[in-house]
């Protein structure tokens, strides 16, 4: 196993993946998300390869398939009311759903955990949808807890 950079060749294997993800988020939120489709063109994830804030990270098992990704993005907050904080947010993070619970995520989390502590990031953050709730205790175990609330009134 190997967490690395992504690559373009790695593309393919990526939007799979990013089509779990809205699969998943569909199934809980149909008002607002498509059964198909994706986050990114080919061509932005190529792009976003090349932006050094930005990094994606593709699991790759001993056979080189692809089994996740972890999309980061390093955030600089700070005005005269918040003080200065540079923090490593997760934009996008999957296991293949035929892998989950063999540890991967927890080893992609060890691994963003590290890689913030490298960046001397304050915090590590991520958004989650309340109703994908297995996310939600795997983020829980992990030790995440609530930053702050958003909150909607479907009108």
């Amino acid at each position: 196993m190997t967490i690395r950079l992504a690559q373009p060749s790695d593309i393919p294997a990526i939007q799979d993946l990013l089509a779990q993800v809205l699969l998943v988020h569909h199934e809980a939120r149909p008002d607002l998300f498509h059964p198909t489709g994706s986050k990114f063109s080919d061509e932005e994830l190529a792009d976003l390869m090349t932006q050094p804030d930005r990094p994606i990270f593709v699991y790759e098992d001993d056979k080189g398939q692809i089994l996740g990704h972890l999309f980061l993005e390093i955030k600089h907050y700070g005005s005269s009311a918040r003080k200065p904080v540079k923090s490593l947010y997760i934009e996008d993070f999957c296991v293949a759903q035929n892998t989950r619970g063999q540890g991967i995520g927890q080893q992609f989390y060890d691994f963003a955990k590290t890689y913030a502590k490298e960046q001397n990031c304050y915090n590590l953050t991520l958004n989650v949808w309340n109703d994908n709730e297995g996310a939600l205790r795997f983020y829980e175990r992990l030790g995440f807890k609530p930053q702050q609330t958003q909150l909607e009134e479907i009108l």
